[in-house]
């Protein structure tokens, strides 16, 4: 395959010649002589086979072809200096990429947060996010599949740092029937509703999310998929407080008055796959999502905030 006819340091010059408003004026911002620039310049016409400037008194002015070409030249010396950057981000041990997995009950705007802190320091370092479901945060660890992890299960040989409790809370439409039984709902109530629960990604080790005393359930990939159709008012749902908030001010969906006291709750921690070689992105990445975890905490609702939308039950 045939390489460029042009190099870079010929659309450096003429970028010099044009953002400096000369030849000789380019000669001097690039230290060099003016009979080399408009040497350079020259040879960059010819090779291109057309004309990219001229001259208009004592100004090298674009013609209409310069000024296209020019504008993607730009982006050129642009991605060149960042191909530089990351070689050099490289050869001072930085990652080329970061593999991230995370539970899908960990908070999103946690993790925008850190993203937004981490990405101006990344030094063109790619992110690789893969959205688990219970078990499945571990096993990628497992499988050498991310370099960090954020999971409700520390597998065995690994060595994980709680980030945050997470509250589950039973929701159901408010037009549910379970909302209109007139008094405490129980286990038995619940059994003969239909539970939307949510499929562990893992395989190794897979089970699904939610109350599993029924066999009246329906079994979706993801989150968003079971809120969704507790929306809808399709069954009931366990559904992470930070999630049902927002829905529940709504009016979309209200948390149950079950019988008996019952808290579902799991802790998330953040593992690294292997600390001790872990590079400085990750590092740095772990680092935001811990301090935006913290920042968090102090604001999320408790469960009692949520609590005072319960409709209570007769008897």
């Amino acid at each position: 395959m045939r390489g460029p006819r042009v190099t870079l340091e010929q659309w450096r010059t003429l970028q010099a010649v044009v953002d400096h408003g000369g030849y000789a004026q380019a000669a001097e911002a690039l230290h060099k002589s003016q009979s080399s620039i408009s040497y350079t310049v020259a040879k960059l016409q010819e090779q291109i086979g057309m004309e990219l400037l001229h001259i208009e008194g004592r100004k090298a002015v674009l013609t209409s072809a310069g000024e296209a070409l020019l504008q993607r030249s730009r982006h050129l010396i642009e991605h060149a200096m960042e191909i530089e950057q990351v070689a050099a981000s490289l050869e001072q041990g930085w990652e080329a990429q970061v593999a991230l997995g995370t539970d899908a009950i960990f908070p999103k705007s946690i993790l925008i947060k850190a993203f937004k802190q981490f990405f101006p320091e990344s030094r063109g370092c790619k992110m690789l996010m893969r959205e688990e479901v219970l078990s499945g945060a571990a096993e990628v660890l497992l499988e050498k599949k991310v370099d960090l992890s954020i999971t409700p299960w520390v597998p065995p040989g690994f060595l994980g740092e709680k980030l945050m409790t997470i509250d589950f809370i039973a929701v159901a439409h408010p037009d549910h029937a379970l909302h209109k039984l007139g008094r405490k709902i129980s286990s038995n109530d619940l059994s003969q509703h239909l539970h939307v629960v949510i499929k562990d990604s893992g395989v190794k080790q897979s089970r699904d999310s939610g109350w599993l005393g029924s066999d009246l359930r329906w079994t979706v990939t993801n989150l968003e998929s079971a809120r969704q159709l507790v929306i809808e008012g399709l069954g009931f749902s366990w559904i992470p407080a930070h999630e049902a908030w927002d829905y529940i001010q709504k009016g979309l969906l209200l948390p149950l008055d079950l019988e008996d006291d019952y808290q579902k709750m799991g802790s998330l921690y953040l593992v690294f796959a292997n600390k001790s070689i872990a590079g400085p992105a990750t590092e740095l990445l772990a680092s935001y999502i811990k301090s935006c975890t913290q920042e968090y905490i102090k604001q999320q609702p408790s469960l009692d905030d949520l609590r005072q939308f319960i409709t209570p039950g007769e008897g």
